[in-house]
């Protein structure tokens, strides 16, 4: 079986900070080919002459709209034409990087490497990265869904500009952007300095890295700030029965899916030496088996979901009646 090509996707805010991580990357002395799919909103783009150093660098622009609607087409047939690049030996990488536009959703571009058999086949979805301006961040939560969803999304958050913002600021930021996602990572990054191990090939999409589900959160989720998008974790130390717990699932994601942007977890099975693990981004969703129990190990469930206006009373109530020979059906209520 040929090796997937490992993803990696870069948003965040207009002004945040992406194009000069990218640049970062691209110049880091780190040996790995890597070739970029930058898409910008206005017609005409000045990254691709910030961004190519070397003539080895392979760049593709796709100007003139926002990648996670009008040009989607055009990423899937961008994908399809470097992996053919590729295999015929006129282009060499071994990692792609997309760079969204500043003001688009990631959600469909992490749909199209599950949902589009073409780019499933060859591509697999490394990780999503959200750079955050620490000076402007609050603002552009409160003002816009798109920034929102990207700090959403992220399996690692970047905070940008750090050093124009003080102590309680930067503090207040912080428990907004755990709120909003308390699965992401958060680590400064100043003029896209970051170490590329925390950032390429960490497999934060990958359904067999699953990382544990204690985030800090927990104790501060009443604390909204007023945002839509909004993230929760479900703990269960009673097994599971697995039929019901997939009926339930696929009820919610028929009902909720559009709102559902990320969710994950790890269930503790009856009658199952392994985990299950699985993972869903909207309205598509995947399972597998993971690592045996080990002797001793705490068995237990725990399922993190990050979404815009998440019926979390429901969700919660559901999945507590997935609960192995578990009398009542279980029931979905929109």
């Amino acid at each position: 079986m040929t090796e997937l090509i490992p993803v990696t996707i870069i948003t965040g805010f207009l002004g945040s900070g992406k194009t000069t991580l990218l640049k970062r990357i691209l110049q880091g002395d780190h040996g790995v080919r890597i070739a970029v799919i930058e898409n910008e909103f206005a017609a005409e783009s000045i990254d691709h002459g910030l961004l190519v150093q070397d003539s080895d660098e392979q760049i593709v622009e796709m100007n003139n709209g926002c990648i996670c609607c009008s040009v989607r087409g055009d990423l899937i047939r961008i994908l399809g034409e470097l992996h053919a690049r590729r295999e015929t030996g006129a282009i060499a990488f071994d990692h792609v990087i997309i760079e969204t536009t500043g003001l688009a959703a990631p959600g469909p571009v992490a749909q199209t490497f599950f949902a589009e058999p073409s780019v499933s086949e060859f591509y697999m979805l490394d990780a999503i990265l959200t750079v955050v301006d620490a000076r402007h961040a609050q603002q552009q939560l409160t003002a816009h869904k798109e920034a929102q969803e990207q700090v959403g999304f992220a399996d690692r958050i970047l905070l940008s500009k750090t050093d124009l913002v003080d102590k309680d600021a930067l503090a207040a930021l912080r428990q907004r952007l755990v709120a909003i996602n308390g699965r992401a990572s958060i680590q400064k990054v100043r003029f896209g300095n970051v170490p590329l191990r925390d950032i390429l090939n960490i497999r934060g999409f990958n359904l067999n890295a699953i990382v544990e589900l204690e985030p800090d959160f927990l104790g501060e989720l009443g604390h909204r700030h007023g945002d839509g998008v909004q993230s929760f974790v479900y703990h269960q130390s009673q097994p599971l029965d697995l039929l019901q717990v997939e009926n339930f699932l696929d009820a919610v994601v028929q009902l909720f899916g559009t709102q559902l942007m990320r969710y994950k977890g790890i269930l503790y099975v009856a009658d199952v030496p392994c985990r299950a693990v699985f993972q869903g981004v909207h309205m598509l969703m995947g399972s597998e088996l993971g690592a045996p129990w080990r002797d001793g190990e705490t068995r237990a469930s725990k399922i993190i979901f990050i979404g815009r206006d998440l019926p979390q009373d429901m969700l919660i109530r559901g999945l507590d009646r997935c609960v192995a020979k578990a009398d009542s059906p279980v029931e979905v209520a929109a």
